[in-house]
């Protein structure tokens, strides 16, 4: 977990931002960044597992792009050697990535709102709202795009021999508003809690497993020349290799980093989704597939809406995953779980 957001090397995991708080949180060109605790909005909590170091990482980001109204959320699970560097290193460099990219959308939006005003001084609202600083579901799309391919450039050129195996998932959202755009790269996931007219809390998958078992991708990593089969005397999970070699071996089919496979089908482009929320939808959950592994998402969010406190709704539902990892086997993955709160 560490320390929060600095401009240090991604070796350095210690905060050294000068208004550092104990809570966990810490403040960035106006944006209140937290990599632990919990809030007023959001419940925060990771793990490690019984494999090593954490290699997952998180941060939300309150105020994000200096707007009041504005959230990032990102859960990263890092995996192979170094995977806990990859994930801290994506942790720190993509929210202000995205925020530069997203500010400088806004810009050009509002001064080419202002410039078709002045010529034929007529007014073109935003299909999300009045406000003309709003983005298009196009140019958000865009930013998310942009940003992890940047990111994945900056990995490749920082790698090593030993990291050329490695790599990380992410699954990013923003909410503005009423607006949840998400961005999502591998097997973690995002799950939304909704309360239906006859008061049932319900699952709405916002993300999709990006998995080689899925037909589009796995057509790409075919065509590609790579292979997909699951490992003999392991668990029945597809996986990419390479056309020669047993290793990696990955069981996902898009990821930063993963360099030895970037050749054969997988690919660094996120997958990004919109949503509008309404009055019945009462909170998200990102989490990495060590949650997802070994509970439903029923499960899920009915552990966190059970929790006494918001605060503690995270730790709460890692500790029902690693209780679930214990009963199911004896090594537990890391598990680390993001509870953002859309009501006050």
């Amino acid at each position: 977990m560490g320390g929060c957001y600095s401009h240090v090397s991604v070796h350095d995991v210690e905060c050294s931002c000068k208004h550092h708080h104990d809570d966990g949180a810490c403040e960035h060109g106006g944006d209140s960044i937290r990599l632990r605790g919990s809030c007023e909005f959001v419940s925060m909590y990771s793990k490690k597992g019984s494999k090593g170091v954490n290699q997952d990482a998180l941060t939300v980001w309150k105020d994000f792009t200096g707007k009041k109204d504005m959230i990032f959320c990102g859960v990263f699970d890092g995996h192979g050697p170094l995977g806990h560097k990859f994930s801290q290193s994506i942790r720190d460099k993509l929210p202000s990535k995205l925020s530069a990219s997203i500010k400088q959308s806004q810009t050009q939006k509002v001064i080419k709102h202002n410039e078709t005003n002045h010529t034929d001084g007529s007014s073109h609202n935003n299909v999300y709202g009045e406000d003309n600083q709003n983005m298009s579901f196009s140019s958000w799309e865009g930013s998310f795009m942009r940003c992890f391919r940047e990111m994945d450039e900056d990995l490749a050129k920082n790698i090593d021999t030993k990291g050329f195996l490695g790599g990380s998932t992410a699954v990013t959202l923003i909410k503005q508003g009423d607006q949840l755009i998400i961005g999502n790269l591998g097997d973690s996931r995002a799950v939304l809690g909704r309360r239906t007219h006859d008061n049932h809390l319900v699952p709405v998958q916002l993300t999709v497993d990006l998995t080689p078992d899925i037909p589009s991708e796995a057509l790409r990593i075919i065509n590609s020349g790579g292979r997909i089969f699951s490992a003999k005397g392991g668990p029945c999970v597809n996986r990419i290799w390479r056309p020669n070699g047993d290793r990696p071996g990955l069981a996902m089919a898009r990821a930063f980093g993963n360099f030895c496979l970037k050749d054969y089908g997988l690919i660094s482009v996120p997958d990004v989704s919109y949503r509008k929320l309404t009055k019945q939808d009462e909170f998200v959950v990102l989490a990495s597939d060590g949650v997802w592994d070994v509970l439903t998402n029923s499960e899920v969010i009915n552990i966190v809406a059970s929790a006494p406190k918001k605060s503690m709704a995270a730790k709460l539902l890692v500790k029902h995953a690693v209780q679930a990892w214990r009963r199911k086997c004896f090594k537990v993955d890391d598990c680390t779980a993001i509870c953002l709160f859309l009501k006050d």
